[in-house]
C-alpha cells in the first residue's frame, strides 16, 4: 500500500507542477501590455495596479501608413489542463471547480479592457467596428486619429456609465449658472441630472467615472458676495467637506484616491479647489475652462473646456455660414482691454487698420456677431484667464480662430489637431499679426475654413446632448483618463 501511494504522489507532482506553472503564465502579471496610442499621457503612478495599462496616446499619434503586425500567438500547452467548462483535468480526472461570479468592478474593468482592445484594432485596421449604424464618422486631418477616436467614441456610447453624488442641497451642489461665460458649467451639470442622459449610472457599482455636482461659480456668487476678499479658503471648505462626506458614505473615492472623479468648473478659481489639500485631490480630475498649463493645469488628468458665452433663452452663439468670397474683412476683435494679451493688442491694433479691425467698444448700431460671420479670421485673446468665449463663437460663425495666447491647453485637444482650422499666435508676436495673417494663402485658408465648419459639430451644446457635440466630447474626455489607468480588483 505503502508503494502505491508513493506511486500516486510521484504521479501527482508533476501535474501538479504544471498546473501551477500554467496559472502564473495565465496571470494578469504575465499579460503583454497593449499598446494603445491615445495622448502623450504619462502612467498614473498613484493608482496601484494588478496589470499595467498602457497609456492613451492613439488619437494624438499620427495614423500608421500601414497596419502593424499582429504578435505572433503564444504557444500552447501540450496537453491542455483547464477546460472551458470551468473544470480542472488532472491525471486525466475532472476536478470540478465551479466559476466565481465576478465583482462590479472586475466587470467595470473587463468592460474597459475590451474596449482599449477594440481601440486598437481600429487603429491597425484603419475601420471601426459597431453594433448599430454610424450616422456620424469622423474622417478628415482636423482629428489627430479618426479610426481611434471615432472606435473610442463607439466604445465610450457602448460601455460609459457616470454616477452623480445625490448628498447635498443648492446653492452650492446640483447647479449652476447656464448662461453667459460660467453657462457651459450649469448646463453639463443640468444635462447629467436631469434623467435624460444616456451615460447615467443607475447603481453607483456600474459607474466608470463619478461627478461630483459642485458648481465653483455657484459658491463664488452666494459666499463671496460682497467681494471682500479673494482668499480661496471658503472654496476650498466647501469641496473639501462635500469630498469628505462622499468618502466616508461611500468607497469608491477611497478606492481610486479620487482618480474616477470629476468636477466641472467653468470659473476662473476652478483650478484652485484643491490648494489646500494637494494630497487629497493629486488625481482628481478637473474639467476646466482656465486651462492655463503655466499654472495649475495638468493634461495628464485635466480635461479643457471650451467657454461657450450662453445668452438667455439659447444655448450658444449664432450659426452664421456666410460664404468665403464674402468675407471681407481680414480680421476682426472687439472686447475690453482685459488682461496683458488685450492690452498688448489694443495698443498696438485699435482703431488702426481697415484690414485688421480692433476696437474696444463697438456703437450701439453695430452686431457684433454679423461683424464677426463677415471676417476671415477672429481674433481670439486670452483675457484675465486663457480660456475665452471667442473662439467657440469663431467656430460657431464660420470664422477661422486665431489664438492669441501663450499657455492655453485648447479644448479636446486629445482628438482634434488645431493647427488645421485655427492660427496660433504667440502674445509677443502681436506686432506681425497682419504679416502673418497675410501670408496665409488663399487656397490654405478655404482649406481652414472649410474645417472650421467640419468640426462645428463639437461644439455645440444640444439639450439633450447628442452623440459627438460638446457634452459628449467633455465626456469623451473623461473617458479617455479613466481608460488610463487600471484599479485593483479584489481577489
Amino acid at each position: 500500500m505503502a508503494a502505491v501511494r508513493c506511486h500516486i504522489h510521484f504521479l501527482l507532482f508533476p501535474a501538479s507542477l504544471i498546473f501551477v506553472l500554467l496559472l502564473l503564465y495565465l496571470s494578469p502579471l504575465n499579460q503583454s501590455k497593449l499598446a494603445i496610442f491615445f495622448s502623450t499621457f504619462t502612467p498614473n503612478s498613484h493608482i496601484k495596479t494588478n496589470q499595467e495599462i498602457p497609456q492613451l496616446s492613439l488619437l494624438t499619434a499620427p495614423l500608421p501608413s500601414a497596419p502593424a503586425p499582429a504578435p505572433a500567438p503564444a504557444p500552447a500547452p501540450a496537453t491542455p489542463l483547464l477546460s472551458l467548462n470551468g473544470t480542472t483535468t488532472i491525471g486525466g480526472g475532472a476536478i470540478t471547480r465551479p466559476n466565481k461570479k465576478k465583482s462590479s468592478l472586475e466587470r467595470v474593468e473587463d468592460g474597459l479592457a475590451k474596449a482599449r482592445e477594440a481601440i486598437l484594432e481600429a487603429i491597425h485596421s484603419q475601420n471601426y467596428t459597431s453594433h448599430k449604424e454610424e450616422t456620424f464618422i469622423p474622417r478628415g486631418p482636423i482629428y489627430r486619429n479618426p479610426y481611434a477616436f471615432h472606435q473610442s467614441h463607439i466604445e465610450m456610447e457602448k460601455r460609459l456609465k457616470v454616477w452623480v453624488y445625490s448628498e447635498g442641497e443648492p446653492p452650492f451642489v446640483h447647479g449652476g449658472p447656464l448662461n453667459n461665460i460660467y453657462g457651459i458649467e450649469g448646463q453639463f451639470i443640468d444635462e447629467m441630472e436631469s434623467g435624460k442622459n444616456r451615460f447615467l449610472a443607475r447603481h453607483p457599482d456600474e459607474a466608470h467615472a463619478f461627478l461630483i455636482p459642485v458648481s465653483v461659480a455657484k459658491i463664488i456668487s452666494v459666499l463671496y458676495r460682497p467681494l471682500v476678499t479673494y482668499s480661496r479658503d471658503q472654496l476650498h471648505r466647501v469641496v473639501t467637506d462635500y469630498v469628505g462626506i462622499i468618502a466616508e458614505k461611500y468607497p469608491y473615492w477611497n478606492r481610486s484616491n479620487g482618480a474616477d472623479h470629476f468636477l466641472v468648473s467653468c470659473h476662473d478659481w476652478a483650478p484652485d479647489i484643491g490648494d489646500a489639500n494637494p494630497e487629497l485631490f493629486k488625481n482628481f480630475i478637473r474639467v476646466l475652462c482656465n486651462a492655463n498649463t503655466s499654472e495649475k493645469y495638468h493634461p495628464q488628468r485635466y480635461v479643457s473646456m471650451p467657454e461657450i458665452n450662453i445668452p438667455k433663452g439659447k444655448l450658444g452663439p449664432p450659426h452664421l455660414d456666410l460664404s468665403p468670397r464674402n468675407r471681407s474683412i481680414l480680421a476682426f476683435f472687439a472686447g475690453g482691454a482685459h488682461g496683458y494679451i488685450r492690452k498688448v493688442l489694443l495698443e498696438k491694433w485699435k482703431d488702426k487698420d481697415e484690414e485688421v479691425q480692433v476696437h474696444e467698444y463697438l456703437s450701439n448700431n453695430e452686431d457684433y456677431f454679423k461683424l464677426m460671420g463677415q471676417s476671415k479670421f477672429c481674433l481670439c485673446p486670452s483675457g484675465y484667464e486663457v480660456a475665452s468665449p471667442r473662439v467657440s463663437t469663431a467656430i460657431s460663425v464660420g470664422c477661422v480662430p486665431v489664438i492669441i495666447s501663450d499657455y492655453y491647453a485648447l479644448p479636446f485637444n486629445d482628438v482634434l489637431d488645431w493647427s488645421k482650422f485655427s492660427v496660433h499666435i504667440p502674445s509677443k508676436r502681436i506686432p506681425e499679426m497682419k504679416t502673418i495673417l497675410k501670408g496665409i494663402s488663399n487656397k490654405k485658408y478655404l482649406n481652414m475654413q472649410k474645417r472650421v465648419r467640419q468640426v462645428q459639430i463639437h461644439f455645440v451644446l444640444n439639450r439633450p446632448s447628442q452623440p459627438f457635440d460638446v457634452i459628449h466630447m467633455l465626456l469623451h474626455s473623461v473617458w479617455l483618463r479613466r481608460l488610463n489607468f487600471r484599479l485593483p480588483v479584489a481577489k
